[in-house]
């Protein structure tokens, strides 16, 4: 079991119909709220099925000017 975190990117299986597989991890409990990258949309999913769809833990990324 992979430990996921708010404000997280992930990959997912399938992608959204607006063409973005890239989503955003919003809310963590017994179900997940994630938003995609692209439209901003939001899904919840329960916590199994979430974790069954993710592909990849995408790496954060960094903020231009940080070091």
């Amino acid at each position: 079991m992979a430990e996921f975190s708010l404000g997280q990117r992930v990959r997912m299986k399938k992608q959204h119909p607006c063409g973005s597989d890239v989503w955003e991890i919003i809310r963590i409990g017994m179900d997940f709220r994630i938003k995609c990258a692209r439209c901003g949309r939001s899904v919840m999913l329960p916590r199994a099925r979430f974790e069954k769809s993710v592909r990849e833990i995408l790496p954060a990324a960094t903020q231009p000017g940080s070091a």
